[in-house]
């Protein structure tokens, strides 16, 4: 494939690699803000800021490039970009983590959650850790888990909160912290007075990140819609 790497940072680098190592050829490296020429691209993988998705995942919609997308933090457009993507008959796949384990965890983290549903005496809470240059918070990847508990439990929604014993009953508490060099741990915890559950990923480096994203663009070439990594693995 012909890749066009729409931000070229850490995790831009890590997919360069791992792409050229499966064969692939990077035609285009966009390290900020500016113009660039798509076309030559058979497929874009946007790991850039907020500011910047949006622009970068529809730009390629209207020039018929199929995009794979990790960015997070530009949620609130999310649904202008799919009113988009089927307007220009669009691919595209959207994830708050690649990895490939992460999205196993995701699927482990919704069926605890239904099981844990009518045990009233266990209260839920999301901690996840990642490095100091992470610029969101909470994680996409915590919101993910934390949308997960709420498809499957009577809670209704998430908070930013270091402090549990403030939360709302019908609300999940997440505790985000920023720990230089740790390229991402999260744990769902489910605590009672007489014990507690934990369930944990934690990422060894951001090599498992960059995989995932060169198997979904691999997986997204020649299709048509919006996707998700479930499709990808086959799982859920």
């Amino acid at each position: 494939m012909k890749i066009a790497l729409l931000g070229y940072g850490r995790m831009g680098k890590e997919i360069e690699e791992i792409a050229l190592q499966r064969g692939h050829e990077i035609v285009l490296k966009v390290s900020k803000d500016e113009n660039y020429d798509i076309s030559k691209a058979e497929i874009a993988i946007d790991f850039s800021v907020p500011s910047a998705a949006f622009y970068n995942i529809t730009n390629c919609f209207k020039n018929g490039v199929p995009v794979v997308s990790g960015t997070t933090g530009w949620l609130e457009k999310y649904n202008s970009a799919l009113d988009i993507c089927t307007e220009y008959k669009g691919s595209f796949i959207y994830a708050s983590n690649f990895s490939l384990g992460v999205n196993l965890f995701f699927e482990l983290n919704k069926k605890l959650a239904s099981m844990m549903n009518s045990l009233e005496d266990y209260t839920v809470s999301i901690e996840e850790i990642h490095h100091t240059k992470k610029l969101d918070a909470p994680s996409g990847t915590a919101i993910t888990l934390a949308d997960g508990i709420i498809e499957n439990s009577q809670k209704k929604e998430w908070e930013l909160q270091r402090n549990k014993s403030n939360v709302e009953i019908t609300s999940i508490p997440i505790d985000a912290k920023r720990i230089p060099d740790v390229p991402g741990t999260h744990t769902i915890t489910y605590e009672s007075e007489v014990d507690s559950i934990e369930i944990t990923h934690t990422a060894h480096s951001r090599k498992g990140f960059a995989l995932g994203a060169v198997i979904a663009s691999e997986w997204l070439v020649n299709k048509t819609g919006v996707f998700s990594m479930k499709d990808v693995l086959n799982i859920g």
